[in-house]
């Protein structure tokens, strides 16, 4: 158990922890924004309000079936087969919010931890100074 305590304790497995509680919450807002503000906005601009609501029904619907079958949720829920692709295009846009802005604050970090100065190279090996002044008596001899 002290192995177990020792793994958890070390830096980086709890700041790995804290990267995915805060990614998880963070993961909760951009698909907020994208479910609340965007898609609709783009619905509205491409004719419907709804845009995850867009699918193609590709199986029958139930005899006993008694919800809106223009519903996506209600025909899923009915076990119909249905290719949502309306939830699709909200997935793609959710990721691509999301990766623009992971984009953004590892750029934004690099920024703020400045340019990386290269090291300086290693001093050379005594023999190779002295392999290169016996290459330079060399060159001198007539």
């Amino acid at each position: 158990m002290s192995g177990f305590r020792d793994f958890i304790a070390r830096g980086n497995v709890l700041d790995l922890a804290v990267a995915v509680i805060i990614g998880a919450a963070f993961g909760t807002i951009v698909t907020s924004l994208t479910n609340d503000l965007l898609m609709p906005a783009i619905g509205a601009i491409i004719g419907g309000l709804d845009f995850s609501n867009y699918f193609l029904r590709i199986g029958a619907i139930p005899a006993g079936f008694t919800g809106d079958p223009t519903s996506y949720a209600a025909l899923k829920t009915a076990g119909v087969a249905v290719i949502g692709y309306g939830s699709f295009v909200t997935a793609v846009v959710n990721f691509l919010i999301l990766a623009f802005i992971i984009y953004q604050i590892v750029r934004m970090a690099k920024r703020l931890n400045g340019p990386k100065a290269d090291p300086a190279p290693p001093l050379p090996s005594d023999e190779l100074v002295v392999l290169r002044e016996i290459r330079d008596a060399l060159r001198e001899r007539p």
